[in-house]
């Protein structure tokens, strides 16, 4: 048998931008060989199809059955961010898809490896981020055998209940098609994670490289525009000028959708007050004088007609009924009649009826709002704006009080109040943040002044997110992140700062550290020498871990020094953990979600 030469199916004439890493792949991988058959494998396919479509980085950790494709990723020109456990990898690629709306991608081995990106795939499909977890597995015919191969497992069966879709890929010639399907699966409609599973048989797959090529697909429009029904906008505008106490409420949807200016020009023009989502903090500053943040539990049982733009009426925002919403039980609606702006038709009456549903892609149906109203459209009652207003300026004002005070030791308010002035001194940086207390205070201290610029727990709450998104907030964006943790949320994924260092990546991380989940100062019941459960090692040195690795380590006690550090921090762009000491009991337990922590009735 002839010696069969393997290079890339994507020559330097392709439509692929070359590069001088391109070129030291090609040229290693291909070479003249006359009359010999030029063949391309799995490897270079599954390159070569991610690269035609944009592809450029890759989240993951190395090991069987993908090392080599590692090795080859870089080789070929793309940035391998390696991470020491494949949950955080998830995290952070699917963080990169709620950014850059393209699929974030994260590269694990099979079995445990694919199980421990399986969190971040099923909380990138929660909260509708595009993600595609690739992972190696073993060979089928073992597996559906059960005859005990390396790290068997069905993964495919176990991804799918788990995302958006998935599929596997068993032949050489049906990797542009498996890579062409997962892009359009996490992008297209509301945007998902999906699993794309690779056998180890397939990498070694040699076949034709001129057939390799063409096997290849470039995805055209994977995400296209879904215009709303002219019928559904016309709707939306009736009900909206009955409104005499009307509100917005933007979702990370919203922010999702970069359709940034629309929607400010929709606001503004409309008049109307907006409450922001968590994450879509910053879509207009929250200092603009039409947010209505300061007054959420005003606003929301009070309004008549109000605007879903990318929100979802989920738990956290009360499934739109209940209490918060004005009525007199959990399960009874309020009064509010609902405009709900969204690209699956299916979220509308999922908890309450929504009224006017328009479905569509975000940038799309707002644009049709936009045009709708026209030039002159009523303000709304200056009643209702003059009534939040004093309802905001009493409670922006309490938080002035509780920041002004500069207790010892430090607490929520005086700690946050220095990142306070630090995002607002840098509104490009990126704040990441995550924890139950470390959350909630900081959501609503710290301000944002522009969008996609806040990174947290989202839909789930789920935590373990920072040190990933920190990594892809960076990789990402370039721009100084900022990561608000608190000292059990840390614990997640606080191995990642040795990640942060080997790529020297502009990371702050400010851990506020009270010595336990939610506060440090529970007893053991018992009197036994065991702490208790929600308790750790007192006055533990977080900034020490950081000083292993090459990274800045401060402890920080006053105000004065975590604002320092953060000073300096931002000016060198090091890798710097600030071990922030607050009073450790400072905090309450579930922070603001205690309601849904059962507790016995019995004493």
């Amino acid at each position: 048998m002839d010696e069969v030469t393997t290079r890339s199916a994507v020559p330097a004439a392709s439509t692929v931008e070359d590069t001088p890493k391109q070129k030291t792949h090609d040229t290693i991988a291909a070479r003249d060989v006359g009359s010999q058959a030029v063949e391309t494998d799995g490897f270079h396919l599954v390159i070569d199809a991610l690269k035609l479509n944009g592809i450029d980085t890759i989240f993951g950790l190395p090991g069987i059955p993908i090392t080599d494709l590692t090795r080859k990723l870089q080789a070929a020109g793309m940035r391998v961010i390696s991470f020491r456990h494949e949950q955080n990898a998830g995290y952070a690629a699917s963080i990169a898809g709620f950014m850059t709306q393209k699929p974030g991608i994260c590269l694990t081995v099979s079995a445990p490896g694919f199980l421990n990106g399986l969190t971040a795939l099923a909380n990138a499909t929660t909260n509708c981020f595009p993600m595609i977890l690739i992972s190696g597995s073993s060979e089928r015919e073992v597996v559906d055998l059960q005859q005990g191969d390396y790290e068997e497992m069905d993964q495919l069966a176990i991804a799918k209940p788990l995302c958006k879709s998935a599929f596997r890929v068993l032949h050489a010639e049906d990797i542009g098609i498996g890579v062409a399907r997962a892009i359009r699966a996490a992008v297209s409609g509301r945007p998902g994670g999906v699993y794309l599973d690779l056998p180890a048989k397939l990498f070694p797959q040699t076949i034709d490289a001129d057939v390799g090529k063409r096997s290849l697909i470039k995805v055209v429009d994977p995400a296209p525009r879904q215009i709303p029904g002219p019928e559904a906008v016309q709707r939306a505008i009736g009900l909206l000028k009955t409104a005499k106490r009307p509100l917005i409420i933007l979702g990370k949807g919203a922010a999702y959708a970069q359709a940034d200016a629309d929607i400010r020009a929709l606001v503004e023009k409309t008049g109307i007050p907006y409450v922001p989502m968590s994450m879509a903090k910053g879509l207009l500053p929250d200092t603009h004088a039409q947010s209505a943040a300061a007054a959420r539990s005003y606003v929301l049982p009070e309004a008549d007609v109000v605007m879903l733009i990318g929100a979802r009426l989920n738990w956290l925002l009360s499934h739109g009924k209940g209490k918060t919403w004005g009525g007199k039980s959990a399960k009874e609606w309020g009064g509010q009649q609902f405009i709900q702006i969204d690209i699956s038709p299916q979220e509308a009456d999922s908890n309450v009826r929504i009224d006017a549903p328009v479905v569509g892609d975000i940038g799309s149906c707002v644009s049709a709002l936009l045009a709708a109203i026209g030039t002159n459209w009523p303000k709304p009652p200056s009643e209702w704006l003059d009534a939040i207003a004093e309802r905001r300026n009493k409670n922006v004002g309490k938080m002035a009080e509780a920041l002004a005070k500069n207790p010892t030791p430090m607490n929520f308010h005086s700690a946050l109040n220095v990142v306070r002035d630090i995002i607002k001194a840098n509104p490009d940086a990126i704040l990441v943040n995550e924890g139950a207390n470390a959350l909630d205070f900081t959501r609503s201290i710290v301000d944002m002044y522009k969008p996609r610029k806040r990174l947290d727990v989202g839909t789930w709450g789920v935590m373990g997110v920072g040190m990933g998104f920190s990594v892809a907030a960076a990789v990402v964006s370039g721009e100084q992140v900022i990561a608000i943790e608190g000292d059990s949320a840390f614990g997640f994924s606080g191995m990642e700062v040795e990640t942060i260092c080997r790529y020297s990546l502009p990371v702050c991380v400010v851990i506020l550290n009270n010595n336990g989940v939610y506060r440090g100062d529970e007893v053991n019941p018992t009197g036994a020498a065991d702490p208790s459960p929600l308790v750790f090692v007192k006055d533990a040195r977080y900034e020490k871990l950081m000083e292993a690795f090459g990274g800045v380590g401060v402890r920080a006690t006053t105000p004065g020094e975590l604002r320092d550090a953060m000073e300096e921090a931002v000016r060198s762009r090091k890798p710097t953990l600030i071990n922030a000491v607050i009073d450790e009991g400072a905090g309450t337990e579930s922070g603001r979600i205690t309601s849904l922590n059962p507790a016995a009735k019995k004493k």
